[in-house]
């Protein structure tokens, strides 16, 4: 619980440092929205040439959009700091992290807040809220409880991605979060019906790097369509698994981390 109340106070620290600059606060939240918003004009094109992707309807292509978004979205908010690991590493400034009590991947994670993931929450929100409203779901008690433990693993997902991915920073001795950054652009792949991809494509998303677990298949599980419903039962598992990933890779980079001298 200490390391909790840690991460939750360095969070809120850097939250209220945020606020003191109100207009840089909404930019940020207009931004995000923004961004959901131009997801969502181009489905509406592509949706007003075809009846139907492979199958899926424009509700249901919501649905998948912004489950994947809302999982992708709580990132910045929880753990951007986890993007600077690079430059942290190449600066030296690690070795802050290191002398104190708490956990250093807490601490890097915690070491900043990406406001524009709030105007994403929204945004995403807004688009679970009327997909939700517009696809068939027979609805009942344990479909609204499994529905909201596969939206928290979802989330657990991409935040064990993103620290897996941003550890490689131990290996790669660079700045700049390259490899980061390219499996982020992987993952917006997984925010559309992934059975319009090739074989390679599906084994990437679903196997390699499962970001389909945090958008297309809890859908695809809500929706029993698709094919890949029965994996959505398998997401916390996939949660827990890369959460371990990820924390082993961080540690196991710590250990090959040698400090700049600064």
């Amino acid at each position: 619980m200490g390391h909790v109340r840690f991460y939750l106070r360095s969070l809120g620290a850097h939250i209220r440092a945020v606020l003191e600059y109100q207009s840089d606060f909404w930019i940020l939240v207009a931004a995000g929205i923004g961004t959901q918003t131009l997801g969502i004009v181009f489905l509406g094109a592509v949706f007003a040439r075809v009846q139907t992707l492979n199958g899926w309807t424009f509700g249901e292509v919501v649905l998948i959009y912004a489950l994947a978004g809302l999982a992708q979205s709580v990132v910045p908010v929880i753990a951007d700091g986890i993007w600077e690991l690079g430059k942290s590493i190449h600066d030296g400034n690690l070795d802050y992290y290191l002398v104190r009590p708490y956990p250093p991947v807490l601490q890097v994670m915690s070491s900043q807040v990406g406001f524009n993931g709030v105007g994403d929450t929204v945004g995403a929100g807004i688009l679970l809220g009327w997909a939700l409203f517009h696809v068939d779901v027979g609805w009942t008690v344990g479909k609204v409880l499994v529905g909201a433990i596969l939206l928290v693993s979802a989330i657990v997902i991409r935040v064990a991605i993103t620290v897996a991915s941003n550890s490689v920073s131990f290996w790669v001795r660079s700045p700049f979060p390259m490899f980061a950054t390219a499996v982020y652009h992987v993952g917006e792949l997984a925010r559309y019906p992934i059975s319009i991809y090739g074989f390679a494509l599906k084994l990437v998303v679903v196997v390699v790097v499962p970001f389909a677990f945090a958008g297309f298949v809890p859908a695809s599980w809500l929706l029993d369509k698709g094919g890949y419903g029965w994996l959505g039962l398998l997401t916390p598992v996939v949660a827990v698994a890369w959460a371990f990933l990820a924390y082993r890779m961080f540690h196991h980079g710590l250990r090959r981390y040698e400090s700049a001298g600064n």
